[in-house]
Order: structure tokens, then C-alpha cells, then sequence
């Protein structure tokens, strides 16, 4: 079951899972990227990272990575149940770690996932 919006809508219910989707596949990337290409070039360069560093971090980022795989599942369960609150919590999750992310580490990581996070919710809650 795909679910109905809660107000109506179809053009906003597309627009709402296309993208809750993206950000799902953004973790999945994340996932990919944290836990198996953490020491490789891909990884070295997305992370701005040097090989000695990325080997010392390898494992708290791989549990990282896994934290975003969770959010990931969480979204696409979305797809399966069509319950509204739980991708909005999904996604405010979303949000709040790429807060901390911004705040802690890099302010671009607000913009690459963030800012996604943000135009689902908004598309989420127009429907109601």
C-alpha cells in the first residue's frame, strides 16, 4: 500500500514520496559511503580525508554509517504503511543530524542533507 495524502492532493502526494525517497537513497549512499568506502578513493575525497586518518576512523564510521542506513529503512518503511507520522519523525531525525553534522563537522553537510529533509517535510505538511 502506497497511502493517500492525509489532505489530499495527488500532485503533492508524487512530489512528497519522490522526495522522501531521494533522501531514503541519500542514506543508503551514505551507508554505502561510511561502511565500505571509508578508506578508499571515493571515500578519502567525499570526507576530505587522509588514508592514516580514514583507518583510525574506520569503525566509528562505519557505526555512522549504519545509523544512516536506519534512517534510510525508517523512510522507506513509510512506502509500505503510508503512516504520515512516521516518515515526518523519519525526516525530522534527518534534520536534527544534519544540524549537528553542520554545527560539528561541516556547514555543507546541512545543504546535502538538510536541506532535503526539509523540502519533504514542507511537502508532507501541505497536504494537510
Amino acid at each position: 500500500m502506497l497511502g493517500t495524502a492525509p489532505g489530499g492532493g495527488t500532485l503533492m502526494l508524487i512530489l512528497a514520496r519522490v522526495l522522501i525517497v531521494l533522501v531514503a537513497l541519500l542514506h543508503v549512499y551514505f551507508l554505502v559511503l561510511e561502511m565500505f568506502l571509508w578508506t578508499k578513493p571515493l571515500g578519502l575525497k567525499t570526507f576530505r580525508n587522509s588514508p592514516e586518518k580514514a583507518e583510525t576512523t574506520r569503525v566509528l564510521a562505519a557505526n555512522q554509517g549504519l545509523y544512516n542506513g536506519f534512517l534510510a529503512a525508517g523512510l522507506l518503511w513509510f512506502l509500505c504503511t503510508a503512516q504520515w507520522n512516521v516518515v515526518l519523525f523519519f525526516l525530522g531525525c534527518v534534520v536534527v543530524a544534519a544540524l549537528y553534522g553542520a554545527y560539528s563537522v561541516n556547514k555543507r553537510i546541512f545543504f546535502v542533507q538538510g536541506i532535503p529533509a526539509i523540502a519533504a517535510i514542507a511537502a508532507v505538511c501541505s497536504m494537510t
